[in-house]
């Protein structure tokens, strides 16, 4: 029977410091037999630190001659377990020491026990920890937040890198995208549009010196996880523009030619005129740009023609319910009951139209 000591311990290490050396120390005092480091292109003037891994404790140490980012470092130790053929499983560990000994044997006995599982050692950021910092509360809520919102991930932890992966999870994140930190919350939407469970396992919050050690660059990285989003809402934006302008002229034209018939009627022929321009275009940026979806192009179609039609048809008479209800501006009206529809179609859209 397999022990939390058979599961390999990887480490993705830049620019360390002493508290690697207490990790490493800590790590063989309780068992672990396996750990290996991934050298990311750190300069010379750390090469002792590496050396101590291999030397003092007889680790494995693999190097990238120069940076490559967290995810490629992650991917480089992944592929050179599975190409040796008998791990077990592996856990991954911030080089910072702001994971202890015991959530690492936690997260290990997870992954032993649910192998079908992306393993989560999650942190508590809802909690009045004044330890905690305040950038990393911040970005760790919205996050979470953003990404049940718009991915129905209920997660309470998104960018701890404290995780599990068996074999066959390794395998699976292998073709993951992503080469820096923004690697680790694609793992994150892989797994769930591949149906692989998400298991959450608390573990203590720990930040050393406010997280000064962190190489996590809060606007470069941000940007690069939120890219799908930013991406999407972009085309949304462009979309929405083309669909407004097409349904402020269609909607003044019907006034000026038909005035006889209903306003109610108006905003209705209107709507579904603009939104067939406007679709047309959203579809083609989400396949090449957003979700750059290689599938078959017919099939996407057909999928996104139909949540257009039901999207279109919700806020046709939703908007035109609402002018007959409470006699507001009927452009304000669409603006309001579109932007609820934005947030249920990022999710329709990621996790069936254009699905990998």
């Amino acid at each position: 029977m397999k022990r939390y000591t058979d599961v390999t311990v990887v480490i993705p290490s830049l620019s360390p410091d002493e508290k690697l050396l207490s990790l490493l120390a800590d790590l063989k005092e309780v068992g672990f037999a396996h750990v290996l480091l991934v050298n990311d292109g750190s300069t010379a003037e750390y090469d002792r630190f590496f050396a101590a891994a291999r030397e003092e404790y007889g680790y494995t140490v693999l190097t990238h001659t120069v940076n490559q980012g967290k995810g490629r470092a992650l991917k480089t130790a992944f592929n050179h377990l599975l190409c040796q053929g008998d791990t077990c499983g592996a856990v991954t560990v911030d080089a910072d020491g702001q994971h202890r000994i015991a959530d690492i044997i936690a997260v290990s006995e997870a992954v032993l026990a649910h192998p079908e599982s992306l393993v989560m050692g999650c942190r508590d950021f809802e909690s009045d920890d004044p330890n905690i910092p305040p950038r990393s509360r911040f970005g760790n809520r919205l996050t979470s937040r953003l990404l049940k919102l718009l991915c129905g991930i209920a997660l309470s932890d998104t960018q701890t890198g404290l995780r599990g992966f068996s074999p066959a999870g390794m395998r699976r994140f292998l073709s993951t995208k992503g080469e820096r930190f923004e690697y680790e919350m694609n793992m994150i939407l892989d797994a769930h549009e591949s149906g692989m469970p998400l298991l959450e396992v608390p573990i203590e919050t720990v930040y050393i010196e406010e997280n000064r050690s962190s190489h996590f660059n809060p606007l470069l990285d941000s940007a690069r996880i939120y890219s799908v989003f930013l991406k999407f809402l972009a085309a949304s934006l462009s979309s929405f523009v083309v669909d407004i302008l097409a349904y402020t002229v269609l909607l003044a034209l019907m006034h000026a030619v038909t005035p006889s018939v209903k306003v109610e009627t108006q905003i209705i022929v209107a709507t579904y005129v603009a939104r067939v321009l406007s679709g047309l275009f959203n579809f083609t940026v989400n396949k090449q740009t957003v979700f750059k979806s290689h599938g078959n192009t017919g099939k996407r179609l057909g999928r996104y023609a139909l949540v257009s039609v039901i999207q279109v048809s919700l806020s046709a008479f939703a908007t035109s319910g609402l002018f007959a209800l409470l006699h507001w501006n009927a452009t304000w009206l669409k603006l309001l009951v579109d932007t609820v529809l934005f947030l249920i179609s990022f999710r329709v859209q990621r996790g069936w139209v254009f699905k990998q």
